[in-house]
Formats: C-alpha cells, sequence, structure tokens
C-alpha cells in the first residue's frame, strides 16, 4: 500500500479533509505538520507525522500564538517594503490564498508579479532575507522544545530538509541534543539536494 502524508505549515487545519479523502482510496494517509522552529537563530522546520484527531487541539493552541507573531512579521515587512519603494499591498496578496495567511514566499511572488525582481529566488536574496534589514523573524518555538512537544503527543518527529537552511558542521553540532530530545529521522531526499 502507498502512503501519502500531508504536512501544512503551523496547521493541522487541513488534516480531517485529507484524512476523510483518503477513506477507500487504498492509499493511506498520514497526517502531520512542519512546525517552523528556531535553532541559534536559524528556521528550521520540523515535521510531526502520524498525528493524531486527539492532537489537533493542544497543536492548535501551539501555533496560533506562532502564526500571530508572524502575520505580525508579515505586516512589519510590508510596511518596510513600502518605506523602501516597493508597493506592495497585504491585503491584495491576503486575496491571493485560500485562508488568507501568508508567508515570505506569498510577498515574494507579488514582488515578482510586480516586476521589482524577476523570480521568487531573487526576492528572498534582494530583499526578504533578513541580513536585508527589511524582514525582522517573528519569535518562533525552539527546535529542541518542539521536538519534545511532538514526542509528548506520541508523534513521529523528523527534521525536514536540514541543508536549506544549516551547514554539515552546523547540522552536526544540532543532531546529538536533537536526538536525545526525540528526533526520530531526517529528510535526505530534496528537490535542491545533489
Amino acid at each position: 500500500m502507498e502512503a501519502v502524508a500531508l504536512t501544512d505549515h503551523n496547521t493541522v487545519a487541513g488534516l480531517p479533509n485529507f484524512l476523510a479523502a483518503a477513506e477507500g482510496s487504498g492509499v493511506e494517509p498520514v497526517a502531520g505538520i512542519e512546525i517552523s522552529t528556531d535553532y541559534d537563530n536559524v528556521e528550521l522546520h520540523i515535521l510531526a507525522l502520524f498525528v493524531k484527531p486527539a492532537d489537533y487541539d493542544p497543536i492548535t493552541k501551539l501555533m496560533e500564538e506562532m502564526v500571530r507573531r508572524k502575520e505580525e512579521a508579515n505586516v512589519a515587512l510590508v510596511k518596510a517594503l513600502n518605506r523602501a519603494g516597493y508597493s506592495v499591498n497585504l491585503d491584495t496578496i491576503k486575496a491571493g490564498t485560500p485562508n488568507g495567511q501568508i508567508n515570505r514566499a506569498h510577498i515574494a511572488a507579488e514582488l515578482t508579479r510586480l516586476g521589482y525582481v524577476n523570480d521568487i529566488q531573487a526576492a528572498f536574496k534582494k530583499l526578504l532575507s533578513p541580513k536585508h534589514g527589511l524582514y525582522v523573524p517573528p519569535k518562533r518555538i525552539e527546535s529542541y522544545e518542539a521536538i519534545r512537544f511532538i514526542k509528548a503527543l506520541g508523534c513521529t518527529a523528523v527534521l525536514a530538509h536540514p541543508f536549506l537552511n544549516l551547514d554539515a558542521a552546523s547540522l552536526r553540532n544540532f543532531l546529538p541534543c536533537a536526538v536525545k530530545c526525540g528526533l526520530d529521522g531526517m529528510e535526505v531526499a530534496y528537490s535542491k539536494y545533489s
């Protein structure tokens, strides 16, 4: 039997529909979430796999504060872009998403659509990286704390795309404590990896 996982960023809102759609399909659904975390001022994504419906409430409570902080960071970013001469509108960007929740990729897409940059990657390199001073990342849950939270729920904890934001030395520093906290696995196949 084949399995498919749904791991939306920082929300479990899609899981009930996902599980219902999988019924009778012959595909085993793996319910999950991809949590944005902080490790030494670097954003890491930790997956929780095999999330049960009983886990939705505690996960949602944890995510509500993170979503609020992310929204504040998005508002501040758009204001900073406007002050810097990039005319982007937060309401326009939100209108293009199903639930009105956005991230920097949505802002990058809008900057691309408006012709300020050639593509989303250029938007991140030129404007949306914290090192350029326009974007201030929101405070996220600490990576080890997220792993302990996931394990307390009885879920499987997996580090997503480790080399997206870490180099080999940083990963070697991160892993021993992560494993002690309960990290079960690490993504090794990713579109940007050779």
